[in-house]
């Protein structure tokens, strides 16, 4: 383009660019660069082509044979979420950031990004890191996790964009773990500590919002990001009878405040098995008898994200599927695990299976590859 087009003509036709050519244009000058490593114009372009056709990022594992014996190695493949799913797929190139990490589990993913946590190891000392993972542009960053629970107690970790900003932040949750401990007073007295880092500063911070209530216990196994909005399942420990009853508890990225999503009565309580995930826009609630006559799951919705209304959508019946994964199609259709194995993965699996919406972002193309330490 010539510089005598004005720049907002020029960010107006790069808009409209898909995310190929523009990371090429990166490379023509300063000025493009510039232009569109900009924040304004990576949420003009996010926001442009988030309707566009959307990815399934399918992770399992692998047992692969090396001189010392067998390995569990995690495999990583896109799925082209359209009319050709899922005949269409491809294994991403692993950025050496994520090639490092230690048995790896997912944070959560959000706007085109994927956050990974686990351990890598340099100089003989391991150190717990969360990786932000940009599939699109083939880029990744590290982020120290510091004071990572252990001993009596646990940590929950969540991932999320700021709706406002465009930024993305990592909750961390370290709370005294009910299980390991025994003691419910101590649990009473011991408040959670949490911890935020934004992309942007590259640091970590005291939240300043709202704490989650002592009594709290997270599954950390078991949580969903929808809009900027972080949702794990958890319990309430304290209840008059010892038992505990299932809520889910969410993070906005944006305020940086919790709240507590009440589930209805009918699988609140102890007895039901409950799994997040995201259909759409929304969040669902996969409720499981813990002895059940049948193998049917109920379907639960939370309409427009107000905590209490939440509809029974639907029963799925896997007839001898596997539940759910992760994530729910575009079209709304659910995938099951012998899907994957039959027709998506590309080596035989042996090992747990895993499914994310994806979607094509600029966002980190301005960041380093940085690592923050305590």
């Amino acid at each position: 383009m010539s510089d005598n087009i004005p720049v907002e003509i020029q960010l107006e036709i790069m808009n409209r660019l898909p995310l190929e050519s523009l990371t090429q244009c990166r490379s023509v000058s300063k000025t493009w660069k510039s232009l569109i490593d900009s924040s304004n114009f990576i949420k003009m372009h996010f926001s442009s082509h988030r309707t566009q056709v959307q990815h399934i990022l399918v992770i399992y594992e692998n047992l692969e044979i090396d001189y010392e014996g067998y390995e569990c190695v995690e495999k990583y493949v896109l799925v082209a979420d359209d009319n050709t799913f899922p005949e269409h797929k491809v294994s991403p190139t692993l950025p050496g950031l994520v090639e490092m990490l230690e048995r790896p589990r997912i944070i959560g993913s959000s706007h085109g990004l994927l956050a990974l946590y686990g351990g890598i190891y340099r100089d003989g000392r391991r150190t717990d890191v969360a990786i932000l993972w940009n599939i699109s542009i083939r880029k990744a960053v590290a982020v120290a996790l510091p004071n990572v629970g252990g001993g009596r107690y646990g940590t929950a970790i969540g991932f999320g964009v700021c709706r406002e900003t465009n930024d993305p932040k990592i909750v961390k949750i370290t709370y005294l773990d009910h299980h390991k401990t025994k003691d419910m007073k101590s649990v009473a007295c011991n408040p959670p500590e949490v911890e935020v880092f934004t992309s942007t500063t590259r640091a970590w911070r005291r939240s300043y919002g709202n704490l989650p209530r002592k009594s709290i216990q997270f599954d950390d196994y078991n949580k969903v990001n929808i809009d900027g909005v972080f949702y794990w399942l958890a319990k309430d420990v304290i209840t008059m009878d010892g038992g505990f009853r299932h809520m889910i508890i969410s993070f906005d990225m944006t305020s940086e405040e919790f709240k507590e999503v009440t589930l209805p009565d009918s699988f609140a309580n102890m007895g039901y098995i409950l799994y997040l995930y995201k259909r759409g826009e929304s969040l669902v609630v996969v409720v499981e008898d813990e002895h059940p006559v049948t193998e049917d799951f109920d379907v639960w919705m939370m309409g427009n994200g107000v905590p209490k209304s939440f509809t029974k959508l639907c029963t799925l019946t896997p007839n001898g599927h596997a539940l759910v994964l992760a994530e729910f199609r575009n079209s709304g259709e659910p995938i099951y695990d012998t899907l994957v194995i039959d027709d998506i993965v590309i080596d035989r699996s042996v090992g747990l299976y895993y499914a994310y919406q994806y979607m094509e972002t600029l966002l980190l193309a301005d960041q380093p590859n940085f690592m923050v330490y305590e």
